[in-house]
């Protein structure tokens, strides 16, 4: 991944919260707990993943722009705006 040091912690952070909150969804439907509660936890699990994603993009944004530390070719608007609908 891209990024600064700092970015990169606050992905992953967000990403191992999914990780546990997405854990409590399955143990929630296996404990055959509400709908209601199952699908609010649920979404708060999207929601974090959308923000990692977010945050990655965001962090990455300029190194697609001028090209990556590898050399690689800068990213066309056309692969910019597919990179982040891929998030919509």
């Amino acid at each position: 991944m891209v990024g600064d040091e700092d970015s990169i912690a606050l992905v992953l952070n967000r990403l191992r919260r999914a990780h546990g909150q997405l854990a409590g969804v399955i143990s929630m439907i296996e404990q055959g707990r509400d709908c209601k509660d199952v699908v609010t936890q649920l979404a708060a699990v999207s929601r974090a993943l959308d923000r990692a994603g977010f945050k990655i993009v965001a962090a990455g944004l300029r190194e697609c722009m001028v090209g990556g530390a590898n050399g690689d070719e800068p990213m066309t608007e056309a692969e910019l705006e597919k990179l982040f609908l891929a998030l919509a």
